[in-house]
């Protein structure tokens, strides 16, 4: 059993969203989403395609400092302020795992760092491209919805 959709929501996703200036109820449902089909929302934390809930692998963590935040100072430094003091110097990839803000942080950056622009509220076909498109290029956008779904009652209520 995962985390209830309403609380992952209400205490991780939204405040982290809101931490980054990025806050909106299309990125709220698309990163539970994603929860929900890469970890059935926190069910399973480390598997072979990743860490933590959104099952992100140590190089594409890599890349997206590398790539990405090493270009914005000023994004780098808010997003490293939610990593551990000491764990995230000697093992980076465990905060995906064990510090769900910063693991969300880290997924809404790769959204970010891939899209200009999120789909209308409530496209959960266009999450789903989203969600193949970069967490699971394998995936099949029926996986993506099926899990939506599974939760949806849980999302519509953290997001309302």
């Amino acid at each position: 059993m995962g985390i209830a959709a309403s609380e992952l929501c209400r205490y991780v996703i939204r405040p982290t969203l809101t931490y980054l200036g990025c806050h909106n109820p299309t990125a709220e449902s698309l990163l539970l989403g994603i929860a929900a089909s890469q970890s059935e929302l926190g069910s399973a934390l480390h598997d072979r395609r990743g860490h933590g809930l959104y099952s992100i692998t140590e190089p594409r963590h890599r890349a997206l400092w590398d790539e990405y935040l090493a270009l914005d100072p000023d994004r780098a430094s808010l997003v490293r302020g939610l990593a551990s003091q000491h764990a995230f110097l000697s093992a980076p990839q465990l905060e995906l795992t064990v510090n769900l803000r910063y693991a969300t942080a880290i997924a809404w950056l790769l959204v970010e760092q891939h899209r200009s622009a999120l789909p209308a509220p409530g496209d959960v076909l266009g999450m789903a491209r989203i969600w193949k498109e970069i967490f699971h290029p394998q995936g099949r956008l029926r996986d993506f919805t099926q899990a939506w779904q599974s939760c949806a009652p849980s999302i519509k209520q953290a997001i309302c």
